[in-house]
């Protein structure tokens, strides 16, 4: 008769197969039950933070607008963003302890160093932070913020459960294709964005949970903003083939914006990098307070400047000024630090550039557009996808903001002359890429590393392994060959320090008649063994055995205080053969 397992028994057990099955890189069902689970948890985070902006920005915007930064007396206008930056160095201060714990560049670096592993108090500081950041009126976006914060609650979420970091990695992506959908209400454009910027790679296991997370963000985005494109342009189409060649063009001076927006981001990165976080915000929230007084159209994000953009409410006198400033404004924020996003602002300078070139397609030539709102929404996919090298990603998103199938013509031709020109040109990465090496990291596609991501040890692992002390009796050793093991974890002091094959021990009792057997003594060849966590991926145990100079790996876990577990144990052969098959 069968003894029925206690409630906590029973929730260990199904979650110690679960951590099993997701080391492979092929547990599709469960990872879909993931995504979905996790893209909920993101959108609502991300609707929370807009929320609370846009909330605060009635609050305390006259007229009760959100970015309503245009009817602030001037002396607001320069002390609200430079209020904003002291606020936030204060938290900075004393809540994150001197570290980069915030942002796009720090989801990149988690991922790349730390196995995306991310966790609460950073979640909790790009809340609060990028609030304030963006109700100050500091040239930054909500977006970047929204990347982090699902990216944090999807890996804090696998990390409670005790989820194998290979599928932690997944669900990053999970929470940043969730939060991206849930800020635009684009769900294949988060999906894109993600596996074309975040991760940089395209497989099936990660692209069905990432699906899925991006259609359970948007139901819950679109559960409170309504299912209404961002934009109203549904009749803006090419009227005529011939405005193509100027479409180039056009992609290619915003190919140079988003050249000099980059460069300028690095320069004020450089600049201030030896300079106190204090003294960085303090620069950027004077910077914004400066040019803010002149265009307050370059404060906060400048969603309503865009709509205008769109209706065509706007002169070229007014967008050249607009966008000149708005580069320098953004470039100082991102490069010295403000903790927000990049995505917005691009946006914003694409469309007024696109205005722009709209207005002056109208004036010299009588088959132009008839409404300049189409070469906006040209600016901004190519502007977004030059400055973050994101082609694809920006098309999708722009094609799903306006709900616009004419746009992708012409806008497929916009973005790829400006990432060509911004890329090939003037030599520019993506400003992620250049920020990540501003900090003396990198971040680059390695399809054997990515292949390492993708797998558990706990997948590969030879679980036939059996753990015993150097000194054993001979029955003892009878007994543990009867389980037929293929290898023996030698015990000294409690320590897994040696791997014995167990063919070896079986020869040699075969040979011999000893009562007493000593197993680091008799005739075999044995292995020094390091020992990795169950959570691990290949990649990290490579890593180990190449540190510790350690001829195989020990997989354990600790499943009490000062108790670990051996579920068993992988050569370096075994390693190296693993993500080649």
């Amino acid at each position: 008769m069968n003894t029925p397992r206690s409630p906590n028994k029973l929730v260990d057990h199904l979650l110690h197969n679960l951590r099993i099955s997701l080391s492979r890189p092929d547990a599709m069902v469960q990872l879909a039950v993931l995504g979905l689970s996790t893209g909920v948890v993101s959108g609502v985070v991300v609707v929370a933070f807009r929320l609370v902006i846009e909330g605060l920005q009635i609050s305390l915007l006259p007229g009760m607008m959100v970015e309503n930064f245009e009817s602030l007396p001037i002396w607001w206008r320069i002390g609200f963003p430079i209020l904003g930056a002291s606020l936030i160095a204060l938290i900075f201060k004393f809540f994150a302890a001197g570290e980069n714990l915030v942002g796009v560049v720090h989801v990149l670096e988690r991922l790349a160093y730390h196995q995306g592993k991310l966790n609460l108090r950073g979640l909790l500081l790009q809340f609060t932070v990028a609030s304030i950041a963006i109700i100050s009126g500091h040239s930054v976006g909500k977006e970047g913020p929204g990347i982090h914060l699902g990216a944090a609650s999807s890996s804090l979420i696998g990390q409670g459960l005790g989820l194998p970091n290979n599928t932690l990695r997944t669900l990053v992506a999970c929470g940043c294709a969730a939060a991206i959908a849930a800020s635009f209400n684009t769900p294949l454009a988060g999906v894109i964005l993600t596996l074309e910027v975040i991760m940089m790679e395209y497989t099936a296991a990660s692209f069905t949970p990432v699906i899925l997370a991006a259609v359970s963000a948007t139901a819950v985005s679109r559960a409170f903003y309504g299912a209404e494109p961002a934009s109203s342009a549904h009749s803006l189409e090419l009227v005529s083939l011939m405005e193509l060649p100027y479409m180039f063009v056009v992609g290619i001076i915003i190919g140079t914006a988003s050249a000099l927006l980059i460069w300028l981001t690095k320069w004020f990165a450089q600049r201030g990098k030896n300079s106190s976080l204090w003294l960085r915000l303090a620069m950027a929230g004077l910077l914004t307070g400066v040019c803010g007084a002149v265009y307050p159209q370059i404060m906060g994000i400048g969603y309503d400047t865009v709509s205008q953009a769109l209706l065509g409410e706007l002169s070229i006198t007014l967008l050249l000024g607009v966008i000149f400033f708005k580069v320098i404004v953004t470039a100082g924020a991102i490069g010295l630090g403000v903790p927000a996003g990049v995505i917005g602002p691009t946006l914003f300078i694409g469309a007024c550039i696109g205005a722009m070139m709209g207005i002056a397609a109208q004036i010299f030539s009588d088959g132009a557009s008839s409404n300049s709102g189409l070469y906006v929404l040209l600016g901004m996919g190519a502007m977004m996808g030059a400055t973050l090298q994101a082609p694809l990603a920006a098309l999708t998103a722009v094609a799903e903001l306006t709900y616009n199938p004419n746009i992708i013509l012409p806008g497929m031709l916009t973005i790829v002359a400006a990432g060509l020109t911004s890329r090939q040109l003037f030599s520019q990465r993506s400003i992620f890429t250049t920020l990540i090496r501003c900090r003396g990291l990198d971040y680059s596609h390695d399809p054997i590393l990515q292949a390492m991501r993708r797998v558990g040890v706990a997948s590969v692992m030879n679980r036939r392994v059996q753990r015993q002390n150097d000194l054993i009796k001979r029955s003892t050793a009878e007994e543990l060959m009867s389980k037929h093991p293929d290898w023996i974890v030698i015990d000294q002091d409690g320590q897994a320090t040696t791997l014995l094959r167990a063919l070896d021990l079986a020869r040699y009792m075969k040979e011999s008649k000893d009562i007493n057997i000593d197993l680091l003594k008799i005739p075999a060849k044995r292995l020094q063994v390091t020992p990795i966590p169950l959570q691990a991926s290949v990649d990290e145990a490579l890593k180990r055995l190449n540190e510790t100079q350690a001829d195989a790996i020990v997989v354990e876990r600790i499943t009490a205080p000062g108790v670990r577990r051996i579920y068993g144990v992988l050569t370096k052969e075994a390693l190296e053969g693993s993500y080649r098959l």
